[in-house]
């Protein structure tokens, strides 16, 4: 079982950066990728960013390319992403969520278990 904690949301005008942290506890971290997922009401879940368990791999999605970056220090059991160039279109929850294996996925269905979100808002 892995438990994941979200921080570091909160309100920024476009253009500005923050950064997520996800927090996991639960001795099944090792091993697992990572991956960052966002949702806006009445839309789907979208696919923003995973790395894989080393932290060699990394994929972005279209929408976010160049502008965040996913990565991890295993030693904390935690995952960042960090969020430069803000735009309003950028503003939903953000999930932290982790899968059953090394490797890296874009699909949200690959993963196990998930954080419960943390609100990130950019004005315009």
């Amino acid at each position: 079982q892995v438990q994941l904690v979200e921080s570091g949301g909160g309100l920024v005008q476009a253009g500005g950066s923050l950064r997520l942290s996800c927090a996991a506890s639960g001795r099944t971290f090792s091993g697992c990728a990572m991956g960052w997922f966002r949702q806006v009401p009445g839309k789907e879940r979208e696919f923003v960013a995973t790395i894989s368990w080393s932290g060699i791999t990394a994929y972005y999605g279209d929408s976010v390319k160049g502008r965040f970056t996913i990565s991890r220090d295993n030693a904390k059991n935690t995952v960042y992403l960090q969020m430069n160039s803000l735009k309003p279109e950028d503003t939903a929850v953000y999930y932290c969520a982790a899968r059953a294996a090394a490797g890296s996925s874009t699909l949200w269905s690959d993963y196990v278990y998930w954080g419960q979100g943390a609100q990130v808002t950019v004005s315009s």
